[in-house]
């Protein structure tokens, strides 16, 4: 057996990065909701085409994906700038 990769230590920026990871994933369920809401209210709506031969139920799928995507790479970017800032402020306190 072997030990962990990566020397585990305190996760300072823990409630920033929570706080974050939040607010993100609420962010989600509002543009989710509208794709849940148009669905029910007006469907015949979801068939309408508007890019080319696709409908508005594929590209707002889609879009919803893509921007699941991009949310996590903003998430990991952020994430980081705040990990390192704060470690560095703890190595100063030390």
């Amino acid at each position: 057996m072997h030990g962990p990769a990566a020397k585990l230590e305190k996760d300072y920026a823990a409630a920033k990065k929570s706080r974050l990871g939040v607010i993100l994933f609420v962010f989600y369920i509002l543009v989710y909701s509208g794709f849940v809401i148009i669905g029910l209210i007006d469907p015949e709506l979801m068939g309408l085409h508007i890019i080319g031969k696709q409908n508005l139920a594929i590209v707002y799928g889609f879009g919803l994906i893509i921007l699941a995507i991009i949310m996590g790479f903003i998430y990991n970017y952020i994430c980081t700038g705040i990990e390192n800032k704060m470690n560095k402020e703890m190595e100063g306190r030390s």
